[in-house]
């Protein structure tokens, strides 16, 4: 079962450890990097770590863009050992209802590299649209909660 949970000190290295396939780096900022803008941002920026029985298995930050007045999918990766398996669709549901929940949000955005088709497909798979909206080549998706 994919559940999301806090990152704290007891995970926090096993959560700096996951890395997504060569061919995917360019798509993806690393964990440490993610971890460092969640705390600059701490205010706004929600980070999970995926977690499966007791392995954690991914990262997701989701957060609100305060110029746009938006909830964001802002990070999110699963590691190259788990991918294929559907936790990352899980993972995004998840995410979805505690932004949902948490906040009230009415739409998350998120952006995408347009290179990166798997991962468009992956969040259209739980309802995310284009926008036509495509900025230093990143095209933005949105989902109507």
């Amino acid at each position: 079962m994919v559940v999301l949970k806090e990152i704290t000190r007891e995970n926090l290295d096993e959560v700096l450890a996951l890395s997504v396939a060569e061919h995917q780096e360019s798509y993806v900022s690393t964990t440490a990097a993610s971890l460092a803008q969640a705390y600059v941002y701490r205010d706004t920026a929600f980070p999970f770590a995926v977690y499966v029985d007791d392995k954690p298995v991914g990262f997701i930050m989701l957060g609100y863009y305060e110029s746009r007045k938006q909830y964001t999918l802002w990070k999110f990766l699963i590691d190259k050992e788990q991918q294929g398996k559907g936790y990352g669709k899980e993972a995004l549901k998840q995410g979805i209802t505690y932004l949902t929940e948490q906040f009230g949000a009415k739409e998350i955005y998120t952006g995408v590299s347009l290179e990166n088709e798997t991962a468009k497909g992956l969040y259209k798979s739980v309802g995310f649209v284009e926008t036509g909206l495509v900025e230093d080549g990143m095209e933005e998706l949105r989902l109507e909660c």
